[in-house]
């Protein structure tokens, strides 16, 4: 520090120079203290980021569109009308202007432990009568509604029976003797106060 540095502080200790020079002075200690908590912050970022990525998560079940069951299309006829076809199969996922006479059903289910589920039926038209159908195999209501149960089968229960040999193990209550035994007075009946009070 030069002696006129030196001679200004002298002078004029806590003037708009002096707080100036002394954070500059002390900047590289805060520098120091500021990249200790910037890496803090990076830790324990770094970690909350690696617990989102963990499969302990809850993951919903994710439905999409309308499940159409074997029931379903079995009922259907050739040459039914549309309003009879949207009353069996509902309305569909998918009608587009440019094939009027074709509706599309697609269905997807994802769910946590078990393997995504997706099928595809469509439906077509002549003029207001229905022609043909197509798609994927479709399940009954029953075979559908067993792949969502996706609980663990139970596992065997114990025997709930005891040998003479673990009764053994256990001694015998005494029995009361005849005659010392009091009868049990009788209770008293309940009473209750009014509700209301008499005028």
């Amino acid at each position: 520090m030069g002696p006129y540095n030196e001679t200004l502080l002298a002078t004029v200790p806590h003037s708009a120079f002096h707080t100036m020079f002394e954070f500059c002075r002390n900047a590289p200690l805060a520098l120091r203290q500021s990249r200790r908590l910037a890496a803090l912050a990076c830790v324990v970022a770094g970690l909350g980021l690696t617990a989102c990525s963990t499969p302990l998560i809850y993951k919903p079940e994710v439905v999409q569109g309308n499940f159409v069951s074997r029931e379903q299309v079995q009922a259907l006829r050739a040459g039914m009308p549309r309003q009879a076809v949207r009353d069996v199969l509902g309305t569909p996922l998918v009608t587009s202007l440019f094939h009027a006479d074709r509706w599309d059903y697609a269905f997807t289910i994802r769910r946590q432990g078990s393997d995504p589920q997706q099928r595809r039926f469509s439906v077509f038209f002549k003029g207001d009568a229905l022609d043909r159908i197509e798609g994927d195999p479709l399940p009954t209501e029953a075979e559908f509604a067993a792949k969502l149960d996706n609980r663990r089968p139970p596992t065997k229960l114990p025997e709930l029976k005891a040998t003479e040999a673990d009764l053994a193990k256990f001694p015998a209550k005494p029995a009361p003797a005849v005659g010392t035994a009091q009868p049990a007075a009788p209770a008293a009946p309940v009473t209750y106060p009014p509700l209301e009070v008499a005028r």
